[in-house]
């Protein structure tokens, strides 16, 4: 028979799907079994509703004296839609796993006693470690002042940024890595010179994922991004804020005539600074952001410990001297690192790196 971590690791698979695409509502996997077989699964859906217990619930299925397995405790208030323990009690569940506590007050330790006065058997911390790492984002929402942040940047074999042939240092297997990265997460910070430098689109070119493309923060304090970008030859379907501090009407209206939305900002040069920006982001709903830029601007973040992990890819290939690089420049010594995963993608090499804050 399959124990309980078999299930909850099964439920986090499927939490997995729309990471990053559920708004403010922290995506969920959850697995209904009985008898050692599963029933039913679901997770959370695109924008953050109907909830994973709802999806796997709402069935022609008889789920009478089942189990089931959530990554995130059942939400038990009303809000826009009724509580997952109401549908849970409706369809007879023996008893409820799972991993980590809701971090919303409105349910946050709650749902035991709901389930419990109907006779439903509720465990709590399984594979609990897990679920801290999982809902690290979820729980910065609702305890930090700053969203989950992570960051990306990519260097040649010898430690370069720049290709001075075609713009792309590493592979097609790490571009593509790339993008799907993005799809996680609310929203992608860059700034006008990076996109101004790589003439980028910073969204998911992955067939299927395109409307994933998390909506995109450009940082352009004295309004330098270029009027004659990619970015701007195609229709904008996602949002775009542009933060800056200088009021060239000109320069403005064609922007927003491109669709996108304008913010003033002052200043960005000290924690306090960052502080505002990123208090404004979480504000309009961003709790898992993503950084795309150059040294620079990285080296500040991970300098304020923004960064959560950092996503280095390095190359196969060689570029001798185009670019800055990583092995001389000073944000090297602020890569404070807490634990590595590399992976092989094709001959490149993705280090995951945790940082230390």
């Amino acid at each position: 028979m399959q124990n309980k971590n078999f299930f909850i690791n099964m439920a986090f698979e499927l939490a997995k799907i729309n990471l990053g695409s559920t708004k403010k509502n922290p995506s969920v996997g959850c697995i209904v079994e009985k008898n050692n077989t599963v029933l039913s699964s679901g997770h959370t859906s695109l924008d953050g509703r109907p909830h994973a217990e709802f999806n796997a619930l709402n069935k022609k299925i008889d789920f009478k004296n089942s189990n089931l397995y959530v990554t995130l405790e059942p939400c038990s208030h009303y809000g826009k839609t009724p509580p997952c323990t109401n549908i849970i009690k409706k369809k007879k569940v023996k008893a409820v796993f799972f991993s980590f506590t809701d971090q919303d007050t409105r349910s946050k330790n709650k749902s035991k006693n709901k389930l419990s006065a109907n006779k439903i058997i509720v465990k709590k911390n399984i594979l609990r470690n897990k679920g801290l790492e999982f809902y690290k984002s979820y729980s910065m929402q609702h305890n930090n002042l700053t969203p989950f942040i992570d960051a990306k940047i990519a260097i040649s074999h010898d430690f370069f940024t720049k290709n001075s042939k075609n713009g792309f240092i590493t592979n097609e297997n790490s571009r593509q890595r790339g993008n799907f990265l993005r799809s996680m997460y609310d929203c992608i910070i860059s700034t006008s010179k990076t996109i101004n430098s790589d003439n980028a689109l910073m969204d998911c070119r992955i067939k299927g994922l395109e409307a994933k493309s998390p909506d995109l923060i450009i940082l352009d304090r004295s309004l330098k991004l270029k009027k004659n970008l990619n970015f701007f030859s195609k229709k904008i379907d996602r949002k775009v804020f542009l933060f800056t501090s200088k009021k060239d009407g000109e320069k403005l209206s064609f922007f927003k005539k491109k669709g996108i939305k304008i913010k003033f900002i002052e200043t960005l040069e000290n924690k306090k600074d960052f502080n505002f920006l990123f208090s404004i982001l979480k504000k309009m709903g961003y709790n898992r952001i993503f950084i795309e830029t150059g040294f620079t601007f990285l080296d500040l973040m991970l300098k304020f410990d923004y960064i959560n992990n950092l996503y280095l890819f390095k190359s196969s290939s060689k570029l001798k001297k185009f670019g800055q690089n990583l092995a001389t420049h000073k944000l090297i010594k602020n890569i404070k690192v807490k634990d590595r995963v590399k992976v092989n993608l094709n001959g490149d090499n993705l280090y995951k790196i945790k940082i230390k804050n």
